[in-house]
Order: structure tokens, then sequence, then C-alpha cells
């Protein structure tokens, strides 16, 4: 029987399973793939969940938004750490993960055939959304440090063009956008009456003294931006999948017929976690960034090795390098000999929308020093075996 092709058929396949299967068939692979961190949520997460459980409408539908006492919280979170004020103009809302959030805002901001602005390399997910909402990315490429050029977006927008997208600090690169770059993208969406998507998951992770700009902030940027934001990373929450999202205060009716639709209202029960997570001491996120960062300096060390065969671009934020490698080899094949020959998984380059040479994402949160440190040895051994 000839069944007629969906609209899937063109999204890629999700990459982080394509490797995990690879990593099960080669026992004893260190992987630095899956961007997420080490450490577990907070005990205050966790002693909130009693709570919840003691409230018998808890096990009902609530809010499509978000329960009132968690969106408090991020109000207060989003004022004092990201400059960003709640008020009659904007409003959060409470989604499963800022993945949620991301379609969220597509289907809330777009029609079909609509066109939505990523700079390369892209988060994976992101083109994937913008193709099943039936719109079309439209890539911009980065320069040579993977920061903004912004006179190419301006270059890219057309009549169709209902957003421009920032991730800082950006998955897959590691790279911090500069604030000067944010500021001159912010009004160009401004001005040519589009949205400016400003994706934050990462926004804890910067070193070298680096501070985190949110576009939100920008005085008068309420009324077109759009800033996501999630607790998987910085929290250890990924599988709770509680992120959150700031928004204009016109596109609340639309976000909530989508979110009602899909989800009907956030998990509750990782809401409460989410609200303990909130209140735990600065030093929680303070030392747990820090041994990511000692992790990092391993991580530097390690891939000096390697700059005569990749070019190597520094990174002050997430926990990511995205090595250019001076190879014709293609990166799922290299990707392969590495888990398979040197038994160690970094993510193909191809996945994030670079298709002009080869390129491996380096992940390293994950892992505790002397795991990082095996896995980059191994790293640095199997590219200098494979590529010289």
């Amino acid at each position: 029987m000839n069944y007629k092709l969906s609209r899937m058929e063109a999204i890629q396949s999700p990459i982080i399973p394509v490797v995990g299967e690879l990593i099960k068939n080669s026992p004893g692979t260190i992987s630095l793939g899956q961007g997420v961190v080490h450490y577990q949520p907070p005990l205050t997460a966790i002693e909130l969940l009693p709570k919840f459980l003691s409230e018998p409408k808890n096990h009902l539908y609530q809010a499509v938004v978000g329960i009132p006492e968690l969106l408090t919280a991020l109000a207060a979170k989003l004022s004092i750490f990201n400059g960003i004020d709640i008020n009659d103009e904007n409003a959060i809302v409470v989604t499963a993960g800022s993945n949620m959030g991301f379609m969220n805002a597509i289907l809330a901001i777009t029609s079909p055939g609509d066109e939505i602005i990523l700079n390369t390399p892209y988060y994976f997910n992101h083109e994937m959304a913008i193709k099943m909402a039936g719109c079309h990315p439209i890539l911009v490429a980065t320069d040579t440090d993977y920061q903004l050029i912004p006179q190419a977006i301006a270059a890219a927008i057309t009549n169709k063009t209902r957003a421009v997208v920032t991730i800082s600090p950006n998955n897959p690169t590691g790279v911090i956008y500069a604030e000067s770059a944010l500021k001159q993208v912010n009004q160009i969406c401004r001005d040519r009456g589009i949205y400016h998507i400003s994706d934050e998951a990462y926004e804890y992770f910067t070193y070298d003294g680096i501070k985190h700009i949110s576009p939100g902030s920008f005085i008068g940027s309420n009324q077109y931006t759009i800033s996501l934001f999630s607790l998987s990373k910085a929290y250890g929450f990924a599988s709770w999948r509680i992120g959150y999202m700031v928004i204009p205060q016109h596109l609340l009716t639309a976000v909530k017929k989508v979110q009602d639709t899909i989800l009907i209202c956030p998990p509750v029960v990782s809401q409460y976690a989410a609200l303990g997570a909130l209140q735990v001491k600065d030093d929680y996120l303070k030392d747990n960034i820090r041994t990511i960062s000692q992790v990092r300096e391993i991580v530097i060390h390690a891939l000096e090795s390697l700059e005569d065969l990749c070019t190597i671009t520094t990174a002050n934020g997430a926990f990511y390098f995205f090595l250019k490698v001076h190879t014709k080899i293609n990166d799922l094949e290299l990707v392969k000999k590495l888990i398979q020959e040197y038994k160690i998984a970094v993510i193909p380059g191809t996945t994030f929308g670079m298709e002009d040479a080869c390129y491996l994402r380096v992940a390293y949160g994950a892992l505790q020093a002397d795991t990082a440190k095996a896995g980059i040895e191994r790293l640095v051994k199997g590219l200098q075996s494979i590529v010289l």
C-alpha cells in the first residue's frame, strides 16, 4: 500500500538517540555527546515534593501558564538575575522544558510558509520545530568566531520573516554573543516589526568573568522579545521537563491555546520541584558551575594538542566546544570511528547545519574531572590517529 509521505519525512532524525545507539553497541564508551550536567537537583527541590503530595487538588489539572507560587518565584528571579521586570506588558508561561517554549512561540507567531532566521550553527531542535510548523528556517552564517553578523541578519529579512533566533550562551559552540551584537539584532527586530526569540537555557554557565545578557532587559524590548529559559541544565532537572518563557502580553492568548492543546498544564509535581530548586542557596549553582569550569580547563588544555588538526574557537559559555576538523572525512563517519575504535562519543556538526566542513561538538558538562580527562584524551588520540 502506498501511503502519502507526511511532513515528518522532511525532518532530520534527532541525533542524540542515533549516537546513543552507537554507544550502546560499543560498551565502555565515554560520552562527550549529550548536553547535560553531572550533578543532581538540590535537596530543596526534593523536600518540596511532600507538599505536592499532601494537597489532593494537585492531582487535578492546574493553570495552563503555571502554578501561582512558581510564577511569583520566577518573576523575582527574572528581575534580579536577568533585569527583566514582569508587568502589564509581558507575561511568564511555565513550559515542559524550553524546547516546548520554542514550539509555543513558533506556533503562536507564524502561519505555514513563514520564515524564521537561524544563525548557524543552529540548535537542531529549533530547526526541526520550524519545519514541523510548516515554516522555513532561513540560515545566516556567523563569523569565524561564531559571533553574530547583524548586517547579514538584516539582509536575510523578507516580508515572510517572523523572527530572528539567538542562543547565548550558545549551543553548540559555547560562544557568548557580544552585548553590542545582541542589541543590534534586537533593534533590527524592532525596526522591522518582527520578534527576537532569545534562547537562554545556559544563562548561568559563563566563565572568565563574562556576564550573561538577556535581550529582554533592553529598554522597550518587551513588546517583541520572547525569552526562553530552562531549569534542565543549571538545576540538574533534565528529566523533570520544566522551563519557562517571557512573552509580550499580546501573545499570551495564542500561547495558551498552544499549551492547552499540547500539554493542558505543565506537570505540577515538577513545578513544585522547580519552586523548591529556586529556593536553594546561591552556593549550589556557584559550586557546581565552578566544578564544570575546572573540567573546562582540563578540556582546554587537552585540546591544545589538536591545534594543527582542528580549528578550536574560544568558548566562554555553556559546556561545549565546537571543533572544525581539518579532514575530508564525513563527520558522521568520523563519529562512528571514534566510538567504535576509541570508545569516545561526540556529536557531528551536520546536525547543527554545518555542511561546509567536518565539525564536532564536544560536551563536557556531564562528566566528573577524571572521566572527562580520560574522555578528552581518547578524543585527542583518536583524532590524531584517524585524521593524520
